[in-house]
């Protein structure tokens, strides 16, 4: 990417660090839920549940702010995004002796975040000219945001309690709306010429990959608002294993979240040969061979234990997160170029909105079977998806991409 100009430059630097934002805000929840449990004396599914809102306002919203990037431009609705998230990250500090009080908080939080997604994709799309690659790396910059919350908030936990975690991602987040003042970045023009394809086959085609998205999105939900518990739950001789180690941290919880840090690294990685894949080769197949290779491994999570769990999930998210470049690109092939926003909008009401319905679901599953099952319950998804992209390159076989 180093023949960049100084505007994508700048438009790759606000969004990866809007992106990586976005996900650090939902992230950092997981990891206390267990440590929640014990300060509310609640039930591991109604700590999930203060999470609800949140989960549900981050991708329901994501449609109107995409409606709204259509009229108004990406900038102004990424500096609300940090400015409001901000906000509400340090009212969730606040507020944290109240369990009512701090999911109206998270709510918050998942309301201003859900403006980054179609408002910083849709930049990238129309801004950038090796878009697959910089779709490539802007994941990257949101799968360390993945990878930073559990870390970071089993950290900060540990070492001077749960409220500290939210105050510092209020700082983070306000720290973003500084970056889109200062930083210059110019929006782009609508210069994509009207696809050579009839428009009901590209509405067919879209219409197919919102369905995949959004199977998509339960299934990133429901993996990932459970991992670190369910790595402190199953992978007790590991954890025995490694803590005579001096550079490893004893308490269980911390170890816990630097796995699913680790974890989400792997991801990163899945990301950039997301990015180069959808270069280098036809978008569909990319996609069908991305979350094929998901489908046994997610399987694999709901029996695994200990190292063999941690690795069986490191090739889980490598494919999941890795898949996302390349959906986000077909997203750009099948829209046009003034209703991206909204393009990305409604992909993200799909994966976040619906999606956050995984939240209840795992609930649900972990009450009546085990957490286990839940796993077993995403490979039954992982299925549904690769079937629907079976049906999206049947429905778009006469579109070139």
């Amino acid at each position: 990417m180093g023949s960049m100009e100084s505007n994508e430059r700048n438009i790759l630097a606000v969004t990866s660090f809007g992106h990586f934002m976005s996900h650090f805000n939902m992230l950092v929840f997981p990891a206390l839920v267990l440590p929640m449990t014990a300060y509310y004396d609640l039930h591991l599914s109604e700590v999930l549940a203060l999470s609800f809102w949140m989960y549900l306002l981050f991708g329901i919203t994501a449609l109107p702010w995409g409606l709204a990037g259509d009229v108004l431009g990406a900038r102004p609705l990424l500096f609300l995004f940090h400015a409001g998230a901000g906000l509400c990250g340090l009212a969730a500090a606040h507020f944290l002796y109240s369990p009512v009080l701090l999911s109206l908080s998270l709510a918050g939080i998942g309301l201003f975040s859900g403006i980054y997604h179609p408002a910083g994709l849709g930049l990238i799309s129309r801004g950038m000219t090796r878009m697959s690659m910089a779709m490539g790396y802007n994941g990257m910059a949101g799968n360390a945001g993945l990878a930073a919350a559990p870390l970071f908030a089993g950290l900060m936990n540990h070492l001077y309690g749960m409220r500290s975690a939210y105050v510092v991602l209020g700082l983070l987040n306000l720290f973003g709306a500084v970056l889109m003042l200062i930083l210059p970045c110019r929006e782009p023009v609508n210069r994509k010429k009207a696809h050579g394809h009839s428009t009901g086959r590209l509405l067919a085609g879209f219409a197919v990959l919102c369905v995949a998205m959004m199977l998509g999105g339960i299934a990133y939900r429901g993996a990932s608002v459970i991992l670190p518990a369910y790595f402190e739950l199953r992978t007790e001789s590991l954890f025995q294993a490694l803590g005579g180690a001096g550079w490893l941290p004893s308490i269980r919880n911390v170890a816990a979240t630097a796995l699913t840090s680790l974890v989400f690294i792997v991801g990163m990685v899945g990301q950039y040969l997301g990015g180069r894949a959808a270069e280098r080769f036809e978008p569909r197949v990319a996609y069908l061979a991305f979350h094929a290779l998901a489908l046994p491994l997610v399987l694999a999570m709901a029996f695994a234990t200990d190292a063999p769990l941690v690795l069986v999930t490191m090739g889980y998210m490598l494919f999941l997160l890795g898949m996302q470049p390349v959906e986000n690109t077909l997203v750009a092939v099948l829209t046009p170029d003034t209703l991206r926003h909204s393009a990305y909008g409604l992909k993200f009401v799909f994966t976040f909105g619906v999606g956050s319905l995984a939240v209840r679901m795992v609930g649900s599953i972990e009450e009546a079977w085990s957490l286990p099952a839940v796993f077993i319950a995403m490979g039954g998804v992982s299925l549904a998806i690769v079937a629907t992209i079976v049906i999206l390159r049947s429905v778009t076989r006469s579109i070139r991409f």
